[in-house]
């Protein structure tokens, strides 16, 4: 099978991993921008770090945190990008569209409760004693 190039196989490897982290970094920049759920989960690692400072958690705390960071944030950038793909395709109401975005954001709610619920087990004891 011959290798289709694609506008992202142009410049050295150096040069495609640069571009690509620029792009990257440029998805982010959107996101905090664009999406209001992302301006909540920024605020919301911005309140937990504090807090995380200021009740001096453990490294497997500081690690639970980090790693929910990353899950709830990544998950919200995943679901913004199917969303635009979705939006790319068709903007009709459609019963397949629906089911796209409804599961991908269904990902960071499910993310989010579970981050939420070990914030809880982590804080409540710390501000209760």
């Amino acid at each position: 099978m011959k290798k289709v190039l694609r506008n992202k196989d142009k410049g050295t490897a150096l040069e495609r991993y640069v571009k690509s982290f620029f792009h990257a970094i440029d998805g982010i920049k959107y996101a905090v921008i664009y999406e209001h759920n992302m301006i909540i989960i920024v605020s919301a690692i911005v309140v937990v770090t504090l807090a995380g400072l200021y009740y001096n958690l453990s490294d497997y705390e500081w690690l639970f945190c980090i790693v929910m960071f990353g899950m709830v944030a990544g998950s919200e950038m995943i679901n913004t990008a199917i969303e635009a793909v979705v939006d790319l395709e068709t903007i009709k109401v459609h019963p397949l569209a629906k089911i796209a975005k409804d599961t991908a954001s269904s990902a960071t709610l499910i993310f989010s409760i579970a981050s939420f619920i070990g914030a809880l087990i982590i804080f409540i004891p710390k501000i209760i004693s």
